[in-house]
């Protein structure tokens, strides 16, 4: 498996295991009084998030990410479903396949003469 390919499951399903455990949440503190949610969805969570910190640590290299790039992979995993939203900007500008022609180019470079 390809590193942009496990960076891309590793950070959908840190956003589907936030998912689960807010409607664990939902039904515990909300709707009744029944924690079982929380206790199945807390651990599953808490472990896919030391696994795609682990994931952003070990990917920056190949995928060739500067340490802002990292830093804000690193902080969307504390919002819920923002590992999900970073992997799409990444996607989109090319930061995760590797291939900078897909990238949309900065400012700098659109406005670019030089060759």
């Amino acid at each position: 498996m390809t590193h942009s390919r496990w960076f891309r499951v590793v950070a959908i399903a840190e956003a589907v295991s936030w998912t689960g455990l807010l409607i664990g949440m939902l039904f515990k503190y909300v709707l009744s009084d029944n924690e079982l949610g929380v206790k199945i969805f807390g651990p599953i969570h808490g472990g896919i998030f030391v696994v795609y910190v682990l994931t952003v640590l070990l990917v920056r290299g190949p995928l060739r990410w500067s340490w802002p790039v990292t830093l804000v992979a690193l902080a969307a995993s504390v919002p819920p479903l923002f590992t999900w939203f970073f992997e799409i900007w990444a996607a989109r500008t090319g930061r995760i396949d590797g291939s900078r022609e897909a990238a949309v180019p900065s400012r700098a470079e659109a406005n670019s003469t030089a060759a």
